[in-house]
């Protein structure tokens, strides 16, 4: 069994008393049936598609760094109209936008991820995705299996409805994706609202619900300086400024008790598998196939994402390629926040 000092125990601060027991309302309350068609799309109007190829003819004519530039270092009133209407999409609305598209026969991949990154700060601040300091992800099957140390996200494996680095302090408020290329076959895009999903706990399965905002152990997949724990402690679900957020790995919640040496409650075990089974009801997912040229971006807290496994093309230049940044304002910008 792990000693203490090898878990991390962060503190939490959801008590009995303010897990709600009525069901939660809001626009990011949503279901499939729900959602019309035109949720959380936002198309790139002429004038800032004009904004965008200025943009990309001025980085040919004096290249930057991509993490170098700005949004103030262009004229971009239109885009940032747009990007405005995103965040209030993000913060207010269903929680997640597809901005499409970014005509990706015009642009080259490099310039495609120079307008990704320079649209993306006008939501948030991009942050490391990795304890070393990365800051823009490549997320693409690099033929390696899932596991400790090895992210789903650089296989080509089914992934399980999950928050983005929930396995370790500092969560980003939203994770954005810009599709380069999209897989031969699979490699579908799922997104669930966690208000939903605890709605439908309340309903069918109150006794459990308190669970969820207990403590659960995480794998922390090897992102973390060599003499910390490797084991993080902290609940699935918490109250944060009022409003429900979530961090979820199905994957790194087994891991976790497996890498400590305990067995996880009967209580906590049947809570984590029925949040996951409610979460894979069909009728509460929003399903996506992605387009080259597409961004799409989620609030990491109150929705939950996944892809199907998929099979890729064989020539290395067509091989599913997504660029993935984590945005985040509070905190510093490193791994840890």
């Amino acid at each position: 069994m792990q000693e203490a000092a090898h878990i991390l125990n962060e503190s939490h601060t959801s008590t009995a008393a303010a897990i709600p027991r009525q069901p939660l309302t809001s626009d990011v309350t949503w279901d499939a049936a729900r959602l019309k068609p035109t949720d959380g799309m936002v198309h790139i109007d002429a004038d800032a598609m004009g904004e965008l190829r200025a943009l990309v003819a001025s980085l040919r004519n004096d290249p930057l760094p991509l993490e170098a530039l700005e949004p103030e270092d262009f004229r971009l009133d239109a885009c940032r109209r747009m990007m405005a209407h995103v965040k209030q999409t993000l913060t207010n609305g269903v929680g997640f936008v597809i901005i499409d598209k970014l005509p990706m026969d015009e642009f080259s991949k490099a310039e495609a991820k120079a307008i990704y990154w320079v649209l993306s700060q006008m939501v948030s601040r991009p942050v490391a995705q990795s304890w070393d300091g990365k800051m823009i992800y490549d997320v693409t099957d690099l033929g390696k299996p899932p596991g400790n140390g090895v992210r789903p996200d650089v296989t080509n494996a089914e992934q399980n409805f999950h928050t983005d680095n929930s396995y370790n302090l500092c969560a980003p408020d939203y994770v954005a994706l810009l599709c380069l290329r999209p897989a031969k076959q699979g490699g579908i895009s799922s997104i669930v609202s966690f208000h939903t999903v605890y709605n439908e706990m309340l309903a069918r399965h109150p006794k459990l619900v308190d669970r969820l905002f207990a403590p659960y152990l995480f794998d922390r997949n090897k992102e973390h300086a060599p003499d910390a724990p490797p084991v993080i402690s902290h609940p699935l679900m918490q109250m944060e400024h009022g409003r429900l957020t979530s961090r979820l790995s199905h994957r790194h919640v087994i891991n976790g008790y497996r890498m400590a040496g305990m067995e996880l409650d009967a209580m906590g075990e049947d809570a984590l598998e029925t949040l996951e089974a409610t979460m894979n009801q069909s009728h509460l997912i929003r399903e996506f196939f992605f387009e080259p040229g597409q961004i799409q971006i989620v609030d990491n807290r109150r929705l939950g994402h996944r892809r199907t496994g998929y099979t890729d093309f064989d020539a290395p230049d067509m091989k599913r390629h997504l660029v993935r940044l984590w945005l985040r304002n509070e905190g510093r910008r490193s791994y840890n926040g």
